[in-house]
């Protein structure tokens, strides 16, 4: 278990307009008003696509992660997340899990974490920065290399 008291920055509002892709509206967002690191309390969205991990195969590891992914279409969704920053690339390194509901499947849910998105309609986010202390991304190679949030 890791734990730190973390002192909250700016708190940001933003909406993702129709047509836009998710992870580029979040990076444009969060380097307008230079946030390197944070989270999401909640966000809602109306998505035209959405990439999210899952799979239909019988899994060799169930302890594993899982890779592959699930494309769905016209769905409405309820997120939230966190924000790291990496400061060898300079890139905002979000950790994105959202709910899904396919609209013409009478609101059949997914709940994974997201790859990718394009937005139908609107997206519509509040992001609190976190001040201190700084939050990263450092890939556990004894843990199927899956990068974790870290305090350094």
């Amino acid at each position: 278990m890791r734990s730190r008291e973390v002192v909250p920055g700016r708190t940001i509002a933003a909406v993702f307009d129709h047509g836009e892709d998710f992870y580029d509206a979040l990076d444009r967002t969060c380097r307008t008003h230079d946030i390197r690191q944070g989270y999401i309390p909640t966000f809602i969205a109306g998505l035209a696509t959405a990439d999210i991990v899952g799979t239909c195969e019988r899994l060799d590891n169930p302890d594993a992660p899982v890779w592959s992914k699930v494309h769905l279409t016209n769905i409405e969704a309820l997120g939230g997340g966190t924000l790291a920053y990496d400061p060898d690339t300079d890139t905002i390194q979000p950790h994105i899990h959202l709910t899904v509901g396919l609209k013409a499947h009478s609101a059949t849910a997914h709940t994974s974490h997201l790859l990718a998105a394009t937005v139908q309609f609107l997206t519509e986010m509040i992001i609190v920065e976190i001040a201190e202390p700084s939050m990263r991304r450092v890939r556990q190679t004894d843990l199927y290399d899956v990068p974790l949030l870290q305090f350094p």
